[in-house]
């Protein structure tokens, strides 16, 4: 399946708590890998379960809190961290910066403040910035080196560039078009063209971007990829002829 909801590892140990923020995540499109009480726990399940992001109450019991479990996401697994407090002194809270955390909450929270601190953590993991303004009805993409991070069906989903057949132009939205599903973005194909690896995709026309790993044929006026036959433009057929060379 192409769309793959994003991975949510909750460690809580107030389970009534935990469970709460389970049908939080839920409601709003991610996926739950676990709801883990204790760090050590935690171990036990990585790296064959491992989540796009990790939920962490800095107070845990067992031998470890949730600042040294963070310490272990982030240097062996690379897993951003976001933290859940309901209180934290000074020494703590230094500690727990050391850890590069991508957010903080503090509890309790509402389902908008957890939705919010996610969708930052998504724009620092693509390394891009929240956009203080944006146009009506556009919402922006999070590229990562593998993956794109979009808005879709009020939900954010992860989509794997290299599933990507082509990008299709429909006046101010564009059509996403992998071999299962179509996904129809409120943005202009330009706004994702301009975030999009020029090693891997390349537009033809200026209607369509496609991913030159996926294409079949050639000809003098298309570009085939799969069973779909998109045009392809003269004034963009000499620079594709050299990028298809190259992939």
């Amino acid at each position: 399946m192409t769309e793959q909801p994003i991975k949510i590892l909750i460690v809580e140990d107030e389970m009534i708590i935990g469970a709460k923020i389970s049908m939080f995540l839920t409601e709003l499109g991610y996926e739950v890998t676990g709801i883990f009480p204790r760090a050590e726990e935690v171990l036990t399940v990585l790296p064959g379960n491992t989540p796009d992001i990790a939920l962490l109450d800095i107070q845990l019991k067992g031998s470890m809190d949730g600042i040294a479990l963070a310490q272990v996401l982030h240097t062996e697994y690379n897993i951003p961290v976001i933290f859940l407090t309901a209180n934290a002194d000074d020494a703590t809270f230094n500690r727990a910066k050391g850890t590069k955390p991508y957010a903080f909450l503090i509890k309790p929270f509402k389902k908008l403040d957890l939705q919010r601190a996610l969708e930052l953590t998504i724009s620092l993991m693509a390394n891009q910035p929240v956009p203080e303004q944006k146009p009506a009805d556009e919402d922006v993409p999070y590229v990562l080196a593998d993956r794109i991070f979009v808005r879709y069906k009020e939900k954010m989903v992860k989509i794997l560039l290299e599933e990507i057949l082509y990008i299709e132009a429909e006046r101010n939205y564009c059509n996403v078009v992998t071999p299962t599903k179509t996904y129809l973005l409120s943005m202009p194909m330009k706004s994702l063209e301009d975030k999009l690896p020029a090693t891997l995709f390349q537009r033809i026309h200026r209607s369509h971007i496609v991913n030159l790993k996926q294409v079949n044929e050639v000809d003098e006026s298309h570009v085939v990829i799969g069973s779909k036959a998109l045009p392809l433009s003269k004034s963009m057929r000499e620079e594709f002829l050299m990028r298809i060379k190259t992939v």
